[in-house]
């Protein structure tokens, strides 16, 4: 018997070396203590100028306001109160623009303005001034594209239109509004002879 007792003994302790090997085997590899890098660490930013630039190194827009963050660890994203900023056209004219507050992706792709939304075209050649006002506007300044689902107003010397909705091609200068649309157009003044 005790040959036997012994004989026992002996298989489940090979069993139980194989076993733990397996389990040692089949183990999850993955480890966590791996270091890759740095982490980007959120910031804010007072009283700032940013310039955003395209791969050609060309400013698709720049933004300038009293306080930026960006979120590091989550999106990459920068959040601005009361900005003020400058979009450029496909002619390399200036729009100039302010909102309550903005969102703009990590790529720069993006942007909302959020709250209450002016922008302005200044005079310069054939092209008159232009302004455009709104809420929540989005601009995809890289594109040189604007749209809105809110109200919208459009005005021009001579007239001005508003509606709900619009989609704008800064490149093609044009602007158009998708509903409820309504116009006041100021007549000619006669020249005195």
């Amino acid at each position: 018997m005790e040959r036997r007792y012994w004989l026992v003994l002996g298989v489940l302790a090979v069993s139980a070396t194989l076993t733990q090997y397996l389990v040692w085997l089949n183990r999850d590899r993955t480890n966590a203590q791996t270091f890759a890098g740095p982490p980007r660490s959120d910031y804010t930013l007072t009283d700032f100028t940013l310039d955003a630039l395209d791969t050609e190194g060309q400013r698709t827009f720049q933004v300038s306001g009293p306080a930026l963050a960006r979120r590091g660890d989550s999106d990459g994203s920068i959040y601005v109160a009361s900005p003020q900023y400058l979009l450029v056209d496909g002619s390399g004219k200036p729009w100039h623009g302010r909102s309550d507050s903005a969102w703009v992706d990590k790529t720069g792709e993006l942007m909302k303005l959020q709250g209450a939304v002016e922008l302005h075209r200044a005079a310069e050649g054939t092209d008159g001034p232009l302004d455009i006002t709104g809420h929540d506007l989005s601009a995809w300044p890289r594109e040189r594209r604007v749209a809105s689902d809110a109200a919208v107003t459009i005005s021009e010397p001579g007239s001005i239109l508003s509606g709900i909705g619009m989609r704008g091609d800064l490149n093609a200068k044009t602007l158009e509004l998708l509903a409820d649309v309504h116009a006041v157009v100021q007549p000619a003044r006669k020249q005195a002879r």
